[in-house]
């Protein structure tokens, strides 16, 4: 009984949980980011992923958030 709701729990923290990634860039990629993010008063990682979800939306737009 146990095993079926600790597998409930990892299933629904998989649908509401994120990914941590680690991620090199040239520096001056990362520079860009970072500038990009200081004029938005955002962190590098929201700028990050939303390239990213541009990427995904231009790129398969079947699989693009609304």
């Amino acid at each position: 009984m146990k095993a079926k709701k600790r597998e409930r729990k990892k299933m629904k923290d998989l649908s509401t949980s994120q990914v941590r990634a680690t991620i090199s860039f040239p520096p001056e990629v990362y520079e860009t980011l970072e500038t990009i993010a200081k004029e938005k008063r955002v962190s590098l990682a929201w700028v990050v992923r939303e390239a990213a979800q541009q990427y995904i939306g231009e790129k398969w737009p079947l699989f693009k958030q609304q």
